[in-house]
C-alpha cells in the first residue's frame, strides 16, 4: 500500500459556536487543529491537509488548505474531498476533536491493509464515528455516485466498498484516552470546550495522552 496520509476536516458553520473556527480555540494550552496537525505528521510520516473553505482556518497551521471538491455537499463532500486532494489513502479526523490518539489513528491506517473503510465504532446514531476513520482509493467512485444522487450522508456509499469496523475495545489500552475520556469528543458549543479544557488534565496525564505531541506547551 502506498504511504497514509492525513487530513483534518473543518466542515460545518459552527453556528453553535458563534461562527468561530472551533479548531483554532486551544485545548491544553495548543489549538486543537495544531495539536491534530502534528499528531498526524508524527503517526503517518507527512503533515496532514486542511480540508477548509475559509482559508482563515488555516491561519498559522503552516497546512495545506483545500476547499471543497464539491461545495455544499455536506460531510460526504468533506470526505471526498479528503479523498481526492491527500490523496488517498487518508485518515480523516474533524479539527474539533482533541482527544484523538496516535494509537486510534495507527489502528485505523492499518485497518486499511484489509478494506477500504477502516472506522471506529461509537456510540453515536450511526454507530460508527465518519469523522475519526481511514478511507482507501476504492471509496472515491462510489463517493461521487452518493454526491451525485443528492446523498450527503458520510456512510452512503459504505454499501459499495468493503467496511471494516474497529471495535475499540479490541485495541491495548495504552492506545487510547482513559475512562472518561471519549475519543471522539468535539467541541461544538462553548460549554464542550470548557469542558474539553476541563478533561485536558486526566487526558494528558494518560500514555496515550497528548504529552508526548510535539509543540505541546506545559
Amino acid at each position: 500500500m502506498t504511504a497514509i496520509r492525513g487530513a483534518i476536516l473543518a466542515g460545518g458553520l459552527a453556528s453553535r459556536f458563534g461562527g468561530r473556527p472551533k479548531g483554532l480555540e486551544e485545548v491544553g494550552g495548543v489549538r486543537v487543529v495544531d495539536r491534530l496537525a502534528a499528531l498526524l505528521e508524527a503517526t503517518l510520516g507527512a503533515a496532514p491537509i486542511l480540508v477548509a473553505n475559509d482559508p482563515a482556518a488555516g491561519e498559522g497551521t503552516g497546512l495545506r488548505v483545500v476547499g471543497d471538491a464539491r461545495p455544499g455537499t455536506g460531510t460526504l463532500g468533506g470526505l471526498y474531498t479528503a479523498v481526492v486532494e491527500a490523496p488517498a489513502p487518508v485518515v480523516c479526523v474533524a479539527w474539533d476533536m482533541p482527544f484523538v490518539t496516535a494509537g486510534l489513528v495507527e489502528a485505523l491506517a492499518g485497518g486499511l491493509a484489509t478494506a477500504d473503510v477502516a472506522i471506529p465504532a461509537s456510540g453515536g446514531p450511526r454507530g460508527v464515528e465518519p469523522l475519526c476513520a481511514a478511507y482507501g482509493p476504492a471509496c472515491l467512485g462510489p463517493m461521487a455516485e452518493a454526491l451525485d444522487r443528492g446523498d450527503y450522508r458520510a456512510i452512503a456509499f459504505h454499501p459499495q466498498v468493503r467496511v471494516r469496523r474497529l471495535d475499540l475495545e479490541a485495541l491495548p489500552a495504552a492506545a487510547l484516552p482513559p475512562a472518561g475520556v471519549d475519543p471522539f469528543f468535539n467541541v461544538n458549543t462553548p460549554d464542550d470546550l470548557r469542558e474539553a479544557r476541563a478533561l485536558w488534565p486526566l487526558f494528558a496525564s494518560s500514555p496515550s495522552s497528548a504529552g508526548r505531541t510535539p509543540g505541546r506547551r506545559p
